[in-house]
Order: structure tokens, then sequence, then C-alpha cells
């Protein structure tokens, strides 16, 4: 996991820094190809997904309490009942 871990954080740098010697260290600690090919997918795809939201200029509610209450409405309506309120008079 360690080895992995370690390929993930070079990932995060840029595809890369990832090196012969972290994949050899990786298959010496038991990591299967699909398993480092996993590490490396979704440590890319995570880099995206971060770049992505920071160029839309999102946020996050800062107050737990709101993601109770979401938590709590879509565990009582689901995905799609949930959100009509949210959308209610908005374009769709």
């Amino acid at each position: 996991m360690k080895a992995l871990l370690a390929i993930a954080g070079k990932v995060q740098k840029g595809g890369k820094h990832v090196t012969t010697k972290d994949v050899e260290r990786a298959r010496e600690q038991g990591a299967t190809d699909k398993e480092i090919h996993d590490t490396v997918l979704i440590a890319a795809a995570f880099c995206m997904f971060n770049r992505y939201v920071d160029g839309l200029a999102t946020w996050a509610p800062t107050d737990p309490a709101m993601y109770r209450e979401n938590g709590k409405r879509l565990a009582e309506k689901g995905y799609v009942e949930a959100t009509d309120d949210l959308l209610a008079g908005a374009d769709r």
C-alpha cells in the first residue's frame, strides 16, 4: 500500500515523476500490474477533478449542519426527489 501511495503522490506532481524504480518497488511489495494501473488512473482522475472544480471557482459549505441536512434529505428522498425542491422554479 505504501508503494502505491508513493506512486499516487508522484502522479499528483506529474505523471512523468513516476519512475521505473517506483513501479518495481510496488511489484516487489506485492502490487499487481492492475493495482499499479488503477493507482495511476485514480490519482490522475482526482487531479483532473480538482483542477476542474478549482477552474470553475466552486465552493463548499463550511457549516457541518448543511452536510447533515443534505444527507438526511438524500436518505429520505433519494437523489432524484431530493433535488426537486432545489430546482423548483429553475429552468430545466
